[in-house]
């Protein structure tokens, strides 16, 4: 009807470019031509396929697609630390080290946290690993073997020979060797529960003169050196004379205990806090420099 009218005279390729839309009927009436034979706009042309080749698939690879539903493959492993219900006694551990940050601590619980560094620590258990002391089984047979030669008159029982030098250990009876001067260095552990069971030895040990190292976390470590679960202290009283010189290190080591903490411990805040602190601080225009804690586990 158009035609008819004199509106449009123009073939079907001037429809195209005039109008957007094009119905199906017209689109099928026009003639196979190519965009370049045709003013078909740029944004109306399909983009252009292809571009990178992709390499040829090998016939020997199958690609086997994972599907991580229920009951199909095992899914990868995630970092789930965050969703782990713990153990009570490691909750309990956790908290414990958290409070200990956290609350004022007076001097005397506060001096344990002053624990030698990795590397007094590893002197130390390579000089106390010399002394370790007999198991049972090992005592059993010396003694026996001292009986049958007392026995045998090769040896006199006033004169059996010099006791063996090894590592004490136990609570009472190092206390012992301390006030009687006996012991020439004494290691603590810092993990001893209840603590009161400790919190007098660097006092014991000042006043009379014995050299003492608190151990970070040595409780397990000082009983598997004397066959023992655990232990709260080792002492030595004595060494050979080739471990003379790694005993004078360590003792000059433990110089720095001698003088007495007087400043309290604790009262370190948390990550958050120590930031709503800093921000209030900045608020109101102050300079707070944000110093937070990191919390070790036991």
């Amino acid at each position: 009807m158009l035609l008819q009218e004199g509106i449009v005279t123009a073939a079907p390729q001037r429809l195209v470019a005039q109008h957007a839309f094009v119905p199906h009927s017209v689109a099928h009436a026009m003639p196979a031509t190519t965009c370049a034979e045709t003013s078909t706009p740029k944004y109306f042309q399909p983009y252009a396929k292809g571009g990178k080749s992709k390499a040829p698939k090998d016939p020997r690879f199958e690609k086997r697609t994972r599907h991580f539903g229920i009951g199909q493959h095992i899914q990868p492993p995630r970092d789930l630390t965050r969703f782990v219900k713990w153990p009570e006694y490691v909750q309990l551990q956790r908290q414990r080290v958290v409070l200990h940050q956290r609350l004022k601590v007076p001097p005397a619980l506060a001096q344990f946290s002053n624990t030698v560094d990795k590397n007094t620590a590893t002197a130390i258990f390579k000089l106390f690993n010399k002394y370790r002391p007999e198991s049972k089984l090992e005592k059993k047979e010396r003694l026996s073997k001292v009986a049958s030669e007392i026995a045998a008159g090769k040896k006199d029982a006033a004169n059996v020979g010099p006791k063996p030098i090894h590592v004490k250990y136990g609570l009472n009876h190092v206390v012992g060797l301390i006030e009687a001067k006996k012991a020439k260095l004494v290691v603590i552990s810092s993990d001893v529960d209840p603590i009161e069971l400790v919190v007098f030895l660097p006092a014991l040990c000042r006043k009379m003169g014995v050299p003492f190292l608190i151990l970070r976390n040595g409780k397990s470590r000082l009983g598997a050196l004397v066959h023992k679960k655990t232990s709260a202290v080792a002492a030595l009283t004595d060494v050979k004379s080739e471990d003379q010189r790694e005993l004078a290190s360590l003792v000059s080591a433990a110089k720095a205990n001698e003088t007495p903490q007087r400043s309290w411990g604790g009262g370190l805040r948390g990550n958050k806090s120590a930031h709503k602190m800093a921000k209030r601080a900045k608020l109101a225009g102050q300079n707070v420099v944000v110093q937070p804690t990191a919390v070790d586990d036991e």
